[in-house]
């Protein structure tokens, strides 16, 4: 059975559970997959092919013996570059990270495997998840399905190439200011960023403790609630897990949304959206309405300090985080040593990127005693009030609606400024800042490239989001992914 790659993780689950395809020759042909498409997309920094290959055959057994498999089993899935997995290169894409492999597994790595999933490989990545491109990868650079000369976003790039190339069925990606759903959105795929707590942050290589959330990547609305069922929930490794009930997320499928208030933002649709982008917009609450969703307008007023706020405090706990990687302990080491200042300022300033030492030094600037309750305890009291604009506004509605980015994916020649880089993130990293989580879904195109929609929810109120995503796709319509061949 050939062009199984087309499939989503449901159908292929079933087909694996009914015995009509095995997950060897389900692996094999992923495998064929990746080598016929990789070269035009650059998805993965590392393959587990013999691994995969060998856990395919292990799973086989246990189907044709009756055996009780997990609820992923025979899925191929990829993880991102900076999830921690027992003996796998892991690097975050970076050179400080030389050819570190992985002693144990994150939790949510863990719970793939657990049930039955088969890792396929490794996932392109901004260094460190600092960017919205993937152009800051020590490894190479990741490509647009749908036109290689684009960016396919970031900095979960690889994970949403993966998806929208047909390379593998399911992705995690990590989500600090938008990773999941920006690229998401660039790529024509499906992202979740989960609530800040719903997922365990352990053996996640940290960049902004208080913002990263591990989330998944799919082709449908169905994939992504399989997989949050397997990697949510509490975890005595990770203490900001909220230990509260995990729902069955498929339950919220193919559900009725009459009635459901859809808030929409008036901060978020802006003069600088592209006029296309803004076409889809209108055209998805539009449907919206044919479903029986009332459309109600809402004010979030400190949108407009979420960026400042967000590159105050993200590069705070980056430079905090980062101060770990130092030479001494595993990863890149310099050669030009002569004393012990020599081997921590050598080894950081070869080691890591331009980005990454640009957010260091925001970060330790705004820490600092003179600037501290200038920027960083400012910044903190501001987070606090866009926290409270999303618990106000969900008062009187269920789910917000807005766009994830305000144009589609850019050229990977664009010579974009830092500061340019950083406002690509507007609409995606005041979810981040208030912990609330927030879903991509692809709405339709504009200059032929896919655009997406975003949907925000209450805390631990994904259920709502797969609902109304769910509902969403359903008169959307068909959504084909490029071919590639």
């Amino acid at each position: 059975m050939k062009n199984l790659y087309k499939l989503t993780a449901s159908e292929i689950r079933e087909k694996i559970l009914n015995k009509e395809v095995k997950v060897e020759e389900l692996v094999k042909e992923t495998f064929e997959r990746i080598e016929s498409v990789e070269k035009k997309v650059g998805s993965f920094v590392h393959l587990r092919k013999e691994k995969a290959l060998e856990e395919a055959r292990v799973l086989d057994e246990k189907i044709a013996k009756g055996e009780k498999v997990g609820a992923l089993a025979g899925v191929p899935v990829a993880i991102k570059d900076n999830m921690v997995s027992k003996g796998d290169i892991t690097t975050a894409c970076s050179k400080i990270l030389g050819n570190y492999e992985g002693i144990y597994d994150a939790t949510a790595v863990k719970k793939l495997k657990d049930a039955d999933a088969i890792i396929i490989g490794i996932t392109n990545m901004d260094e460190f998840a600092m960017g919205s491109t993937t152009k800051t990868s020590v490894h190479h650079l990741t490509k647009n399905p749908w036109d290689s000369e684009r960016v396919p976003g970031g900095s979960s790039g690889g994970a949403a190439a993966s998806i929208g190339a047909q390379e593998v069925y399911i992705s995690l990606g990590s989500d600090t200011g938008g990773s999941i759903r920006q690229p998401a959105s660039f790529c024509g795929v499906v992202g979740l960023k989960p609530t800040y707590g719903r997922v365990s942050r352990y053996g996640l290589i940290a960049f902004a403790s208080s913002l990263d959330q591990i989330g998944p990547m799919a082709k449908s609305v169905e994939d992504i609630a399989l997989t949050m069922n397997v990697i949510s929930g509490a975890d005595d490794y990770d203490a900001t897990v909220v230990d509260c009930e995990v729902p069955d997320y498929t339950e919220f499928l193919n559900k009725d949304i009459k009635g459901m208030r859809i808030g929409v933002p008036k901060e978020y649709f802006i003069d600088g959206i592209n006029p296309e982008v803004r076409k889809v917009m209108d055209e998805s609450l539009e449907k919206f309405r044919e479903l029986g969703a009332e459309i109600v307008e809402i004010s979030l007023p400190h949108t407009k300090y979420a960026v400042p706020t967000y590159y105050v405090i993200a590069p705070a706990e980056a430079s905090s985080n980062l101060a770990r990687f130092d030479g001494v302990r595993y990863g890149y080491r310099s050669e030009n040593i002569q004393n012990i200042n020599d081997l921590y300022v050598n080894s950081r300033s070869e080691g890591f990127g331009d980005e990454v030492k640009r957010r260091i030094m925001i970060g330790t600037y705004v820490l600092s005693a003179g600037f501290y309750d200038a920027y960083f305890k400012k910044a903190q009291k501001v987070r606090a009030k866009i926290k409270e604009d999303f618990d106000r506004a969900f008062e009187s509605v269920d789910v917000i609606f807005t766009p994830v980015s305000p144009s589609t994916a850019f050229r990977l020649d664009d010579k974009k400024t830092p500061i340019e880089l950083y406002l690509e993130d507007i609409f995606t990293i005041s979810a981040n800042l208030a912990g609330i989580p927030g879903i991509s879904i692809p709405a339709g195109k504009a200059q032929g490239l896919p655009v997406g929609i975003q949907l925000l929810g209450k805390p631990f109120g994904e259920g709502d989001l797969i609902k109304a995503g769910s509902a969403f796709e359903k008169v959307r319509g068909e959504w084909e992914l490029p071919e590639l061949d």
